[in-house]
């Protein structure tokens, strides 16, 4: 792999609350990283313009906002998602195939075949264990819902998912290798575990066979930014 690839694999996640601190980091990474993650602190602080701010400096967004509701209701909020020119954004995958079915039919009718946006779907929070499942009434463990819901995506036409790196193989062998895998849950060697359960390092979540890693805090709370990026580049690449 060349740095450029395990570049192109990052997204920064920006858990900002501030315009100021999008064009902050746009300016310092928008060369160095594949892709920003707009989540729900920064867009509801900031909106459209804080997609729109990353684009203006060169880079490109993933809205992360993880549409769940009914099924018209998530179709029209992620047909405006994808007229903003977002590369990639998520519908939580527990709306289920109804849901899914109608967002990527409203979307392939209004852009023709010709969508940039790639939609995932989000299968079970990276926070998530069997016993926080069965605490809402999910019997099922992580794993099997994790790829019963990618099974249920793929087959809603959706172009992948968001995962932690320990189902990739699961899924991978569920559906194809040209499913898209998203992966939060991603910490360097150097990093705390902060509140994410299911874990790996940027090398084993490449290894395993992820798209994109989403990295955040251990990136923005570095002292040297840069340097922290470097080293989690470096770790993909051995």
């Amino acid at each position: 792999m060349t740095i450029d690839e395990a570049k192109n694999k990052i997204i920064l996640a920006l858990d900002l609350d501030s315009i100021q601190e999008v064009n902050k980091w746009a300016d310092l990474l928008s060369q160095k990283v594949g892709m920003f993650k707009v989540g729900k602190q920064l867009f509801t602080a900031s909106g459209p313009e804080a997609v729109r701010a990353i684009q203006k400096k060169g880079g490109k967004v993933f809205l992360d906002l993880k549409y769940h509701d009914i099924p018209n209701t998530v179709s029209m909020a992620s047909l405006e998602a994808a007229r903003l020119g977002v590369s990639l954004l998520n519908v939580h995958a527990l709306g289920g195939f109804e849901m899914m079915a109608k967002t990527m039919e409203v979307l392939d009718k209004e852009f023709k075949g010709k969508r940039e946006a790639k939609v995932l779907a989000v299968t079970i929070l990276t926070s998530s264990t069997n016993e926080t499942l069965r605490e809402i009434g999910i019997e099922h463990s992580v794993e099997n819902m994790v790829v019963r819901l990618a099974k249920l995506a793929k087959k809603a036409g959706v172009d992948g998912v968001v995962a932690s790196p320990k189902e990739v193989k699961l899924i991978r062998e569920a559906c194809g290798k040209d499913f898209l895998i998203v992966t939060p849950g991603v910490r360097p060697a150097f990093s705390s575990l902060n509140d994410q359960k299911r874990i790996m390092t940027p090398s084993e979540a490449i290894k395993s066979g992820v798209d994109y890693i989403v990295i955040g805090r251990p990136i923005t709370e570095a002292k040297d930014p840069v340097m922290a990026l470097d080293s989690i580049i470096g770790e993909m690449m051995n």
